[in-house]
């Protein structure tokens, strides 16, 4: 896989699956323009949520086509009682009330959740209006975590000419325990696949190759890599490996012969968020990678979280993978 036009590849797709995407803030004009072209494009069908009557005068306004997108308003739905009795048996050993759960599956995060836990549509792409922890927030309590997943990350796809790769986690996690950390790292590989088509080679990545250093810190890599394998034997999974060894082949003869994994790794999966965070923008900003992400993942159904920056195109574009990762 190259990574020149992996994302028209993924469009192209996703188009085929004819899945629905919910876009819940429909008071930011890139979300509007953002559904205008999904539609357009043929990507997916689009749900936006909000005042119905303040949506069309907006769009008026920027000239906007919604021919196709279904509005929603929470306030009005009737969707909204079933959601609230829902949300309240979810959530009530919590102790939330059943006032508190109608008042809050109006919300647009949570009504977009709700839509996409109740199959009324196969992902939600949110946050250029929102927090990362209120958009998270929303799709865990709605949502949740598939059985055996015991933490919600992200992943990026970094795309050079050549090749692509995961990046994980660089965005949620700040410091993943042995058992977190081997779950990231068994959430990325099954992406890195769903949306490249490749087979997953996951590095576990430290400042040691195979006991060449000693500490605490290898440790938890030493143990992931244990627990993962053990977890999904049929995954190509190695570590610990430095990122020299997972990537460049005759590093990896040196380092680590007889790896499956070093020399060839294409989902990198580092130890805790400081080093993801600065390995994925090192690769973006020296490296001259284009970073798509941070994708969400490690819950039972697609719902992202977007940039606060983000442009039109990166909505579309996580749109797109949105309709991936539900297919």
């Amino acid at each position: 896989m190259t990574g020149n036009n992996l994302i028209e590849q993924i469009k192209t797709k996703a188009a085929g699956l004819k899945k629905t995407i919910v876009l819940p803030e429909s008071n930011d004009e890139r979300v509007l323009k953002a559904a205008e072209k999904i539609i357009k494009e043929g990507i997916a069908k689009v749900i936006v949520l909000g005042n119905e009557d303040e949506i069309r005068a907006k769009a008026s306004e920027l000239n906007l086509n919604l021919q196709g997108v279904r509005i929603i308003d929470p306030q009005k739905s009737e969707m909204s009682s079933d959601f609230a009795n829902i949300f309240f048996n979810l959530r009530k050993s919590k102790g939330i009330t059943i006032e508190e759960a109608r008042e809050t599956v109006k919300r647009n995060l949570y009504f977009g959740a709700m839509l996409v836990r109740e199959g009324m549509a196969d992902g939600s792409v949110a946050g250029s209006a929102s927090p990362t922890a209120d958009v998270l927030r929303a799709a865990i309590q709605c949502v949740g975590m598939p059985e055996g997943i015991s933490i919600v990350s992200s992943l990026f796809l970094m795309i050079f000419p050549e090749r692509v790769f995961s990046f994980a986690d660089c965005a949620v996690v700040p410091n993943p325990d042995a058992a977190q950390l081997a779950d990231i790292a068994i959430s990325t590989a099954g992406n890195h696949k769903r949306l490249t088509g490749e087979e997953p080679y996951v590095a576990m990545l430290s400042f040691s190759t195979k006991g060449s250093a000693k500490h605490e810190l290898i440790d938890k890599v030493v143990e992931a890599t244990k627990i993962a394998k053990e977890k999904r034997p049929d995954l190509n999974i190695d570590g610990e490996l430095q990122f020299d060894a997972a990537i460049v082949d005759s590093v990896a003869q040196k380092k680590a012969p007889g790896s499956p994994v070093a020399g060839r790794a294409n989902v990198l999966i580092f130890p805790d968020l400081q080093a993801g965070n600065i390995g994925y923008k090192i690769a973006q900003r020296l490296g001259g990678a284009e970073a798509i992400g941070p994708i969400v993942q490690g819950l039972k159904k697609p719902l992202f979280d977007l940039s606060r920056g983000c442009s039109v195109d990166d909505i579309v574009n996580t749109s797109a993978i949105a309709v991936l990762m539900a297919d």
